[in-house]
């Protein structure tokens, strides 16, 4: 019998793309968001575990909510843990992103995170996983490294500097630039368009890109995700749910409720 085949791994589809790959945001924890948000059309989407209400539990029903459409989910987990990239991997997410990393070695810990032995240190767990589709997936183990695309963050002054280092090793497929927490650690905490904040992120960029390594970044602002795509982003986060819940439901408010209107009165 023959089993299902896996979706390219985002960077697979960096690879073959020919123009920068824009995503947005899932920070909601809602599958049902999630679902819309999957066939809006874009290319990618992240499932954030860092700074959004996402367990293990919330992460699988998202990834089940969006296979059916075209679109690249990738999986931020909370840290550089082994453990919980184990289990993220398990779930059946092709494409995860590191936050915080800020060296080489930091980066290679993340590469042994998601590989098998002998090259990292996964553990074999395919028969029990959706990673592999309970093994229905042929070659699945042997083929693993085709299966999983690793994205590290540069958001750091310190990660600016070892970026070069960072994207030229083995095993990490693209690196992502953070401009809220790169800015926070210049003392520039909220200015991520500031001078200084973008003449950081053009350097990890040229360093990146140098070393041969997609390089991706995040710019809610129309204008500034287009400069980066022209500084050679090739994958952006363009948007976020929630963003975009709170900006329209603030537009509604502003066109349908007065100006200094208190809220509707409750009775008990």
């Amino acid at each position: 019998m023959t089993g299902p085949a896996l979706p390219p791994t985002l960077a697979a589809r960096l690879s073959s793309a020919d123009r920068p790959l824009a995503g947005m945001w899932v920070c909601s924890g809602s599958p049902l968001v999630a679902e819309i948000c999957a066939g809006g059309g874009l290319d990618w989407l992240l499932i954030d575990m860092e700074h959004g209400p996402n367990g293990l539990e919330s992460v699988l029903a998202q990834l089940q909510a969006v296979a059916a459409y075209p679109v690249a989910p990738v999986v931020r987990v909370p840290a550089n843990d082994p453990v919980l990239l184990k289990q993220v991997l398990d779930l059946g997410a092709q494409n995860v992103l590191v936050p915080m990393v800020s060296s080489a070695e930091e980066a290679r810990a993340a590469v042994e995170a998601v590989h098998y032995p002998p090259r990292g240190r996964r553990g074999v767990g395919s028969a029990l996983a959706r990673s592999a589709r309970w093994n229905r997936v042929p070659g699945y183990l042997e083929n693993a490294a085709q299966h999983v695309s690793l994205f590290v963050q540069v958001e750091t002054a310190d990660a600016v500097d070892a970026a070069a280092e960072i994207a030229a090793l083995d095993g990490v497929d693209g690196v992502f630039v953070g401009p809220s927490d790169l800015a926070a650690s210049m003392g520039l905490l909220g200015q991520q368009t500031h001078p200084d904040v973008t003449a950081a992120v053009a350097r990890a960029f040229e360093a990146v890109r140098g070393a041969g390594t997609p390089v991706g970044v995040n710019a809610f602002d129309p204008a500034v995700a287009r400069s980066y795509a022209e500084a050679g982003a090739a994958f952006i986060l363009v948007g976020a749910d929630v963003a975009m819940l709170a900006r329209g439901s603030e537009a509604l408010a502003a066109a349908w409720v007065p100006e200094g209107t208190e809220g509707p009165t409750v009775s008990y």
